[in-house]
């Protein structure tokens, strides 16, 4: 990417015995391109982690993992577009060839999917998983073999018929791949749960039956190396919210910090009571054999290395394993770290008053992502009317719903958690970072669901009172008011949920799912700051120095 070239001009002095004339140039600035400012939104983070705490088996296991890693991100190349090699043949410029890969495809994750490439449309709500001239009445009307399955396409035969492909029938061939690869690195795992796991993953990759896995994965404590591999969230189908999208992570857990959070998932029962919801809403228990980690992560791959880059880990999806087992909660310790300094505490600098910048702090933005992720334990998996699951009922709107959801109730409990006297923080630091990590968050844009859900909260919060803007174009936290609204939103959004109601939902996403003309403007001031919207990693085998 080419760099602002400023040319210094020099100073042309003119000596008098009188007097000293300098004649003053200003710099002449070359303006960026369009597609250097795309690039400019994101800041290159190097992926790192003590290799010193492994032991040499985990050392000779870890290349094997990011291999097998890295093979997600052809799959979801396929996914979210279709034919990548004919996608970057087809263009020459160095700098959109290099967004297009940042991106998945020639839409721009950061600017609500909006094409940037000449020639290609507008991209289609369900991604690479339905036929592009499908409508959802006629998926709806149509009687396909799993239908409902998030582990298949759905294709048009020489009649035009709709039928489904099984994602290990279509990615046949790179599955059997990964799954060697898998099996290879379990007769490296010296953890028992970790030999288990890699060996049942193994399978699920030839034949799309993941739940084993994903409990093998719920049982495995004691383990250094961990891997996310397979179809798995489903941001990407945004017509249903339904089809799953293959990523990977690779990992290593902070034993250190992992010990400081093991307790709070032990606290759910609890909070779960007290929610500020009628008792209908909140009549699951959650499950309370959680665990709630630290990791490094030292690779990203296919769906969650696209655009915005997840800090935080909340798995798995599978409502069945979740109500028998809870969740795992993995906090990307260095990644956050990351964010923190290049992104959020800029973004504070511009638009949280000067006054309460002190309660921008490291610990609390740690807090806040991980009581998010804890928080997604909380509520209802199922609707209370027979709609079935919410993620179901909800359809594409479910994700950013239960963003919303995990945002707001992960503050709930570091409030409640604050009260018992179990979390010894100012609760204002939280606040504080909070408001200042939704103009973090809101920047990702309408595409993405965290982005989505932090303008809903964003306008909601403001209808309240929950934060002031000053003349200055800073904002300034009432803290009063953002713990009543707090309660607030927190009821509608469980009460939506437990529900199922779609169209309630819809409109919460019409009136408040946007950015006002002044927000935008705010947000302009930080670009115009270069501060980055998201980070980009240089990672895998050579950057970890193996």
């Amino acid at each position: 990417m080419k760099k602002v070239i400023v040319l210094f001009m020099i100073s042309v002095f003119v000596l008098s015995c009188k007097e000293e004339k300098k004649e003053i140039v200003e710099p002449v600035v070359e303006s960026q391109t369009e597609m250097e400012k795309n690039l400019s939104k994101y800041v290159t983070v190097k992926l790192t982690s003590d290799l010193s705490k492994i032991t040499d088996k985990e050392r000779e296991m870890l290349p094997i993992l990011i291999k097998a890693a890295n093979k997600m991100n052809n799959l979801f190349w396929y996914e979210s577009y279709g034919d990548k090699t004919e996608l970057l043949n087809s263009i020459s410029d160095a700098d959109t060839k290099a967004y297009v890969k940042i991106n998945y495809g020639p839409w721009d994750r950061l600017n609500g999917n909006a094409s940037f490439v000449e020639g290609i449309g507008a991209k289609p709500l369900g991604a690479n998983y339905y036929p592009k001239d499908m409508t959802k009445e006629e998926f709806e009307a149509a009687d396909l073999e799993n239908k409902s399955s998030i582990y298949n396409f759905v294709r048009r035969d020489e009649n035009g018929k709709l039928f489904t492909i099984p994602f290990h029938k279509q990615f046949e061939n790179e599955v059997k791949e990964v799954s060697v690869l898998l099996l290879e690195a379990s007769k490296l795992a010296e953890d028992a749960g970790l030999k288990k796991y890699l060996e049942l993953r193994a399978q699920a990759l030839l034949d799309d039956n993941y739940q084993p896995s994903d409990l093998a994965w719920m049982d495995m404590k004691t383990n250094t190396l961990d891997i996310v591999i397979g179809p798995i969230e489903t941001y990407e189908d945004q017509l249903f919210g339904n089809k799953a999208a293959h990523e990977g992570y690779v990992l290593i857990k902070d034993q250190e910090w992992s010990k400081r959070l093991a307790k709070f998932s032990a606290y759910l029962p609890e909070l779960q009571v007290g929610l500020p919801v009628d008792e209908k809403y909140k009549k699951e228990t959650p499950g309370t054999d959680s665990d709630l980690n630290a990791y490094d992560v030292v690779f990203y791959a296919g769906d969650c290395n696209s655009g915005s880059k997840t800090i935080a880990i909340n798995l798995p999806n599978d409502e069945e394993v979740q109500l028998q087992k809870g969740t795992r909660r993995l906090q990307l310790k260095n990644a956050m770290q990351a964010k923190f300094d290049k992104i959020l505490v800029p973004i504070s600098e511009v638009l949280i008053e000067e006054s309460q910048r002190k309660h921008i702090t490291f610990d609390a933005f740690f807090a806040n992502t991980m009581f998010h992720e804890v928080a997604h334990g909380l509520g209802i998996k199922n609707t209370i009317n027979g709609k079935g699951t919410v993620r179901t009922a909800l359809k594409e709107h479910s994700s950013a719903l239960e963003e919303g959801k995990a945002d707001i109730l992960g503050l709930y409990m570091i409030q409640q958690l604050n009260a018992k006297g179990e979390l010894k923080e100012d609760l204002k630091d939280n606040m504080v970072t909070f408001m200042a990590g939704i103009f973090r968050s809101v920047r990702f844009g309408a595409s993405s669901a965290h982005g989505k859900a932090n303008m809903i909260r964003f306008n909601f919060f403001k209808e309240k009172g929950a934060f002031t803007r000053n003349q200055d174009g800073t904002y300034k936290v009432n803290f009063d008011k953002m713990e009543d609204a707090m309660e607030e939103l927190s009821n509608v959004i469980l009460t939506l949920q437990g529900n199922g109601d779609y169209n309630g939902v819809a409109l919460l996403v019409k009136e408040k799912g946007v950015i006002s003309p002044e927000l935008q403007a705010d947000l302009d001031r930080l670009s115009e700051a270069n501060i980055p919207v998201d980070v980009i990693f240089d990672q895998g085998v050579k950057a970890l120095g193996l």
